[in-house]
């Protein structure tokens, strides 16, 4: 068995498509229209689904706000160099909402994005 996907319910599909492909730098891996049941799934990632975890983007063409639950935490993301991502997002127009630096009560460096719809990334550096 491996995890597949998570999925993340957003209001504006080709803003969120805007900031998961030109801000994060991940890629459209699909997108399909489903008119039947009114909604759109797009799968953005680093990799092929085949290899690796993806995030499902669904876009419920009729919602026009959703609340974020107080069970869901963020998405981890990653990356060598956590001061430059996080200048690159803010470069793209994303919101930094917590700036690179040890995690409390520990040492590991971390960070915080925030997506258009309001889910946090969070940005981990090996």
């Amino acid at each position: 068995m491996r995890l597949l996907h998570t999925m993340l319910r957003v209001v504006d599909l080709e803003r969120s498509l805007a900031f998961y492909c030109d801000v994060l730098r991940m890629r459209l891996l699909r997108q399909q229209d489903y008119p039947a049941g009114r909604f759109t799934l797009a799968f953005v990632g680093y990799g092929e689904e085949a290899n690796q975890t993806v995030i499902e983007l669904t876009h419920n063409w009729d919602t026009k706000a959703y609340e974020i639950g107080t069970a869901f935490g963020h998405l981890a993301i990653e990356t060598d160099d956590i001061v430059a991502t996080c200048e690159a997002v803010r470069a793209k127009g994303g919101k930094v909402v917590r700036e690179p630096g040890p995690m409390q009560h520990g040492t590991t460096v971390i960070a915080f994005v925030e997506d258009p719809d309001g889910y946090k990334i969070e940005f981990i550096q090996p």
